[in-house]
């Protein structure tokens, strides 16, 4: 099966470089859990770094697939051993380097079964690499909305498990003694393994990002997912990302991008379009996909409609905690 990967959400140069980022001077923490690598092993463990094995094209580089001994982490022969993700940042980019050392900092701390892991990284000369587990079905976006024949359509069934790992996975990168955020939590954040298990991917600490940064340009790719309160000042809060949340069960249940301009000008941003349908009885039914319609019950689909709704409020303070939309979740779960 072709496999599909987006590139990283964009990192904000000047928001990185400031005296108050906190980790200066190319400062690398030191985590026991993460392995660190020679260049020669991770050439070995891609032959190379053939074209062929180049799984994915990020802002800051390519992404490929090497193989490693599951215990060791040893190079090992294709197709024997565990499949990694090899991320390979740009040399000339000051950003990509500044996002390589963030990864570390932040993702060699953080274990959960719902975020993807860091196994080590690499740093060779002007070469800085990044070495994860592997997402053999890609992202949640590319099932989605790519056309791909060789992707099987995702069931209702596996969108709930998967919306309910994701939930699990936002949850704990919220609990106080991790505090890990999102600029633009969506579709793409959350990658699948073989047995469609959500992990997210694809984040750094959050300190908000100052209002002189933004304009329309940075923030008119991913608005759709955007809450009110981060359009309006750049700040982001934990509620920020149970607003991108409902967004994402929004496509999880339409089917539909949140920002589509091959739609009639009143339906292109779906959060605002669809509000009205969710908090209607008759209405909400005509916006479920069509590919999941017979096989949600009328009560799990009203449901999650309500769910969505209370995660998409306006005013960030009366949006349900990342804790109480995974218990929304699951109480779906048991429907049926």
């Amino acid at each position: 099966m072709g496999l599909c990967f987006s590139s990283a959400p964009t990192l904000r140069y000047s928001s990185l470089n400031n005296p108050h980022y906190p980790f200066p001077g190319g400062q690398i923490l030191k985590w026991p859990e993460l392995k660190v690598f020679s260049f020669k092993e991770l050439k070995s463990a891609t032959r190379n770094f053939k074209s062929n094995r180049s799984v994915g094209k990020g802002r800051f580089g390519l992404v490929y697939k090497g193989w490693l001994d599951e215990k060791t982490l040893t190079p090992v022969k294709p197709g024997s051993g565990v499949g990694v993700a090899i991320k390979m940042f740009k040399t000339k980019e000051t950003r990509g380097f500044l996002l390589w050392q963030f990864e570390i900092n932040v993702l060699g701390r953080l274990s959960h079964p719902n975020v993807v892991r860091l196994l080590g990284y690499c740093r060779n000369e002007n070469e800085f690499l990044l070495v994860h587990e592997f997402m053999p079905k890609g992202s949640l976006k590319c099932h989605l909305f790519e056309k791909n024949h060789d992707m099987e359509p995702l069931s209702w069934n596996t969108r709930l498990k998967i919306v309910i790992g994701a939930a699990r996975g936002l949850a704990f990168l919220h609990a106080n003694e991790n505090k890990v955020m999102f600029r633009d939590f969506s579709t793409s954040n959350i990658l699948l393994d073989g047995n469609y298990n959500a992990k997210i991917a694809y984040f750094w600490l959050g300190e908000g990002r100052p209002a002189e940064e933004q304009s329309h340009a940075t923030r008119s790719f991913t608005d759709g997912y955007y809450a009110p309160e981060y359009n309006t000042t750049g700040q982001l809060y934990v509620e920020s990302h149970v607003h991108g949340f409902g967004a994402v069960f929004l496509e999880i249940l339409t089917g539909m991008r949140t920002l589509d301009i091959r739609r009639a000008p009143r339906q292109r941003n779906l959060v605002d379009w669809t509000k009205t349908c969710l908090s209607s009885k008759k209405k909400w039914k005509n916006i479920i996909d069509d590919r999941i319609k017979d096989q949600i019950s009328p009560k799990a689909a009203l449901e999650s409609a309500q769910l969505a709704l209370k995660c998409l409020e306006d005013n960030r303070k009366q949006r349900p905690s990342m804790k109480e939309v995974l218990e929304g979740l699951e109480a779906i779960q048991d429907i049926h």
